[in-house]
């Protein structure tokens, strides 16, 4: 599938990026996390997944990653491996935030 693919749909509606951690362990499956209930459980599971995939095959080519950093347009994703695990950082990065005024 691939992490690109994870937000892409055949019919695009506006939807809020997902914001938070999730930790999954070294079978894909979510034990924790802090993001909203309104994002689709399918897509906190695949972001899971594919973040497992990336450390396997980079294991697999002998170059084993302690943490990885994607950064998109509009999300940062940040994820460290945890004994065949992971912990997953999302943040989406709002081009419209105004600083604050002092």
């Amino acid at each position: 599938m691939g992490l690109l693919n994870i937000f892409s749909k055949p019919s695009p509606a506006v939807q809020r990026l997902p914001r938070g951690s999730l930790t999954v362990d070294r079978h894909g499956q979510v034990v924790a996390t802090t993001i909203s209930s309104t994002c689709p459980t399918a897509v906190v599971q695949a972001i899971g997944t594919e973040v497992l995939r990336l450390f396997h095959q980079a294991r697999e080519a002998q170059m084993p990653l302690a943490e990885l950093n994607l950064h998109f347009a509009s999300l940062q994703i940040t994820a460290r491996e945890m004994r065949g695990g992971a912990v997953i950082f999302l943040k989406p990065k709002d081009p419209f935030n105004l600083m604050p005024q002092t």
